[in-house]
């Protein structure tokens, strides 16, 4: 199965980072949070990619046609050009790289990338989100309703603490950052149908893949929930990154699968 992977948005509210880069090249531990997510699909055999391109897609494209020497041990004889390779860690990655627009939405990305699926079944994550969710978990629960469309869901954790006061001010409870409140949110890592083109027919460029396409198919019942209760984190914003980058260093990397 291909994997598709929304990477060409703005990543406003990270515009620390991202003024000269696009989001999913922030880096957590020395590495692109895009390399991070292809890392989680391959280690449970996933390795063929398509990246849907935007903001500085060329960065992205650019990461990728040297990745190879990047990572290998060279000798370089400057006199006539010749590159010795003498040791490479690369990925097996097959990379397919297409520039889906600028302003492009999430559902226009989605519909530009159609030529470079098979008529199978494809996953479909964001660019900016990691989790320790077992994939092949997702992919068999997919299956097992054979519906179009399978969204991984998960409760993450609140951004403030919660109290239970009673009349006269006294604290019954008292918990700092409950894991959610009780509401279950799109987590991505989905899994998709061919079908779910269908639901792409019309210009797409301005809709987002969460509004009309999930909303469409959730009124015809194709839409399924695997709920996931694990480790999940959505690099939104700058102290989301710090706290990847945290994780990282601790050896706490939850979402590190090989």
């Amino acid at each position: 199965m291909k994997v598709v992977i929304f990477a060409g948005g703005l990543g406003t509210r990270i515009s620390e980072e991202t003024e000269t880069r696009p989001k999913p090249m922030v880096e957590i531990g020395g590495r692109p949070i895009l390399w991070h997510i292809m890392k989680i699909y391959e280690s449970y055999g996933f390795n063929e990619f398509i990246i849907c391109l935007g903001y500085k897609g060329y960065v992205i494209k650019e990461y990728f046609m040297h990745y190879y020497l990047h990572n290998s041990d060279i000798t370089i004889e400057l006199k006539n050009n010749k590159v010795d390779v003498h040791f490479t860690n690369a990925e097996s990655f097959k990379v397919t790289l297409v520039d889906t627009g600028l302003n492009t939405k999430t559902a226009g990305r989605l519909k530009r990338i159609r030529q470079y699926l098979d008529n199978e079944d494809f996953l479909l994550t964001y660019g900016d989100g990691v989790a320790d969710v077992d994939l092949l978990k997702v992919v068999d629960f997919h299956n097992s309703h054979n519906k179009i469309a399978t969204v991984t869901a998960v409760q993450p954790e609140a951004r403030f603490g919660g109290m239970t006061i009673d009349p006269a001010g006294v604290v019954m409870n008292f918990k700092e950052k409950p894991t959610g409140d009780g509401k279950w949110i799109n987590g991505g890592f989905f899994v998709l149908k061919p079908s779910v083109f269908e639901y792409l027919a019309d210009d797409m460029d301005n809709v987002m893949w969460e509004d009309a396409p999930m909303e469409n198919l959730t009124k015809d019942g194709e839409l399924v929930a695997y709920r996931h209760t694990g480790f999940w984190k959505c690099m939104d914003a700058l102290r989301d990154k710090i706290e990847l980058e945290n994780l990282w260093e601790s050896n706490n990397a939850l979402w590190k699968r090989w």
